[in-house]
């Protein structure tokens, strides 16, 4: 079974991606290649962001239950 990149591996390979794509020595189709398979990263990193989003939506609301919870109305 195939190791899941971390978040910090697909940008260190995004950006070997873009060094490689900015260095001229491709040719035209392993160009394209590189530019769809950075396409591809992009979008996972995308998705990695908007999980760690929505993670931090949750518990932003969970504590702020919290603290309306114990504001002290006695």
């Amino acid at each position: 079974m195939a190791k899941k990149e971390s978040y910090e591996e697909m940008l260190i390979k995004l950006q070997e991606i873009l060094n490689n794509l900015e260095n001229d020595e491709l040719n035209l189709e392993e160009s394209m290649k590189s530019y769809e398979e950075g396409v591809k990263l992009i979008n996972k990193i995308y998705k990695v962001l908007d999980s760690y989003e929505a993670k931090i939506s949750i518990i932003k609301e969970e504590k702020e239950v919290e603290f309306n919870d114990g504001d002290g109305d006695k």
